[in-house]
């Protein structure tokens, strides 16, 4: 996922049989990071780290390529990055501003300032426009081209997860009043919605639109259909038998809509296959030490290039191949 985060001192109960990272490489110094993404060709990553602020990251090379930090001196606290779609163009947004990047030369194309604090954020394709979580109950598409506010869609509690769908026509919310919307972008009607337990702190929408993944902050995980609002099954188990108290902190569909990746508190990263509804592989990610923090968070997941390599990046800063 892409959102601020709190560096993480204590790990929730780790699943069994997990595959440890094939390799790891740090992106950052130990300090660790506030906010990452994957490319969606898995060649690069985005932080926001802690002790510098905003980085661009070849992953062919483990080099860093750019640093974008919004302010000249200064290390900026990145609340949210993002890539565009079709991954020629970046976001990195503090709470008050948003700034637009390329890929190719490095430089900003737009600099922002937000009309709330910015929880979460996605990027549009070609960098043309961001879904904005905010905290002054709503979420807003903004065009960061021009500036300016295109929809705001109004909420009774704080949105802290926020997903675009690939035609740019829906948008997926998670807000602290514990419920996931679904919203049509062109009139800013609500059409679906899925309540949990706990406020709704990450969100993702499949790229044939169909699909929808919504998690609670130490609470259910759930995959839903789009068009019915019907829950198709629950990540985290049992839930009338055995409650699992679980924190997902990212999730990301594969190209094809089939595959769901996830990565939790704890430090666990699972591949789901979504058409028999069970977990294909489980990994641990990386905490690079035998001391301190159990387990380091899942914050960022990617699909490599073929169809046998993922990515992970934790919370202590380290991008992990899985394979």
């Amino acid at each position: 996922m892409k959102r601020l985060l709190p560096l993480l001192s204590a790990a929730l109960l780790a699943g069994c049989g997990a595959d440890s990272a094939d390799e790891s490489h740090a992106l950052t110094e130990q300090s660790g990071v506030y906010s990452a993404d994957l490319s969606p060709d898995g060649r690069h990553a985005l932080v926001g780290a802690v002790s510098h602020g905003g980085s661009l990251w070849d992953l062919q090379q483990q080099a860093r390529q750019f640093d974008w930090n919004h302010q000249a001196g200064e290390f900026s606290v990145l609340s949210a990055v993002d890539f565009s779609p079709e991954g020629r163009y970046a976001l990195t947004a503090t709470p008050q501003d948003l700034v637009l990047w390329n890929l190719a030369s490095g430089e900003s194309e737009g600099f922002w300032s937000s009309p709330g604090e910015i929880l979460d954020a996605e990027l549009s394709a070609q960098g043309n426009y961001a879904l904005l979580g905010l905290d002054t109950f709503e979420a807003v598409y903004f065009d960061i081209r021009r500036g300016g506010i295109r929809t705001s869609l109004r909420h009774p509690a704080r949105v802290r997860a926020v997903a675009l769908s690939s035609d740019e026509r829906f948008a997926l919310t998670g807000a602290d009043d514990r419920i996931a919307r679904l919203w049509d972008l062109e009139n800013a009607t609500e059409v679906q919605r899925i309540e949990l337990g706990n406020a709704v702190d990450t969100v993702a929408l499949s790229p044939n639109g169909r699909l929808a993944f919504s998690a609670g902050s130490l609470d259910q995980a759930l995959v839903w259909d789009t068009e019915s609002g019907r829950v198709l099954f629950t990540l985290s188990g049992n839930e009338a038998l055995f409650p699992r108290r679980l924190s997902y902190l990212s999730a990301r569909f594969s190209r094809n809509s089939d595959q769901l990746l996830t990565g939790r508190a704890d430090g666990t990263v699972e591949l789901w296959d979504l058409n028999r509804q069970q977990v294909m592989r489980r990994w641990k990610v990386d905490k690079a030490a035998a001391y301190g923090p159990t387990s380091t968070g899942v914050v960022a997941l990617g699909f490599g290039a073929d169809s046998q390599s993922w990515l992970a990046i934790g919370s202590n800063g380290r991008v992990n191949w899985l394979r």
